[in-house]
């Protein structure tokens, strides 16, 4: 039954375009079809617009749901045990393809090392150990990589353009999650290298994050977020308490700054979901993951908060301004 509540819910937040599917019930699915599993990472609300795009993007390729191919999809809300639960559950049903990102490529691949698995966003596959190479991935997963250490300079000489005269930057990670240590390693070494003093806030859990604001005694000009499902899930939080000591703040994901940060930076995650689609088609034709290239982002977001920046009494460069990809006023 959830599994039938879950999808009414995700198809109710698509509006429009959830009018073009096609939609058989339940029961009547001929078992021939392909089936592909997906394991959306948050909820309908916080990613249902991009699996919109996966099912939008396979439709163009030929894979009408109930048609052509079945489409299952869980909701696993950022926490850990759900993805194994889900994985499993593909597992059990024996699914043609898994469709995953983040966190759930651990588990999928803990899950099975048989059914092809495709991430639709992963912050470091190699380093993870998903594939073996970002040419060759060699096993039953691949899959399109977010890259997000390599934007972690972008993302400071962004916050240098609009905070002048930068001299202490405070980076706040969760050190549990191995992507987001990744960043910040990168963000620490590129801020030293310009001569800034960085304070390191780490946080393991959401209960951790307004002791970590309370320990920043002495006045810091910035902060800077490392992306991860916890931090995403209390952004709201975050932005409080950094709008409440009047600090800048620059994420890597449109999320952070929808609930009041101030800018970010980073891969536009509706093209990661629709090029996800291409390697499920392929998949689907024949091809085995591991001849299927990794590929990278080809196309990033720079958000700016204007209604952030007037509470933090900044002024945001209009050449700045003129570069950013949406502007929320």
């Amino acid at each position: 039954m959830a599994s039938h509540i879950g999808r009414r819910k995700f198809l109710a937040t698509l509006g429009g375009a959830a009018a073009a599917w096609p939609l058989a019930a339940r029961g009547q699915q001929p078992s021939k079809l392909p089936m592909i599993g997906v394991i959306g990472g948050g909820t309908p609300s916080t990613h249902g617009q991009l699996i919109a795009g996966f099912v939008q993007r396979l439709r163009e390729l030929g894979w009408i749901e109930d048609r052509t191919v079945a489409i299952e999809i869980r909701w696993a809300e950022g926490r850990n045990e759900r993805y194994t639960e889900i994985a499993a559950e593909f597992v059990r049903r024996k699914v043609d393809v898994i469709l995953t990102s983040g966190a759930g490529v651990p588990a999928a691949k803990q899950a099975t090392s048989v059914i092809p698995i495709v991430f639709s966003a992963a912050n470091d596959p190699l380093g993870a150990g998903f594939v073996a190479s970002l040419a060759r991935p060699g096993g039953n997963i691949t899959g399109l990589s977010m890259q997000n250490t390599d934007s972690a300079s972008k993302r400071l000489e962004l916050l240098r353009e609009v905070v002048v005269g930068l001299r202490r930057l405070a980076i706040l990670t969760n050190v549990s999650y191995g992507a987001a240590v990744a960043e910040l390693r990168e963000a620490h070494a590129t801020a030293r290298a310009s001569g800034l003093e960085v304070i390191t806030l780490e946080i393991q859990r959401s209960e951790d994050v307004a002791p970590a604001f309370e320990a920043l005694n002495d006045p810091i000009g910035a902060l800077y977020v490392c992306s991860d499902p916890l931090t995403l899930t209390n952004r709201i939080r975050i932005n409080t308490l950094a709008l409440s000591a009047r600090l800048p703040t620059i994420y890597g994901a449109r999320e952070f700054v929808e609930a009041g940060g101030l800018m970010s930076y980073g891969p536009n995650f509706l093209d990661l979901y629709r090029r996800s689609a291409s390697y499920v088609d392929k998949i689907l034709r024949g091809t085995k993951p591991a001849d299927i290239p990794v590929e990278q982002p080809t196309k990033f977001d720079f958000i700016v908060n204007l209604l952030t920046a007037k509470a933090l009494r900044l002024t945001i460069p209009p050449t700045l301004l003129a570069r950013a990809d949406e502007v929320i006023e």
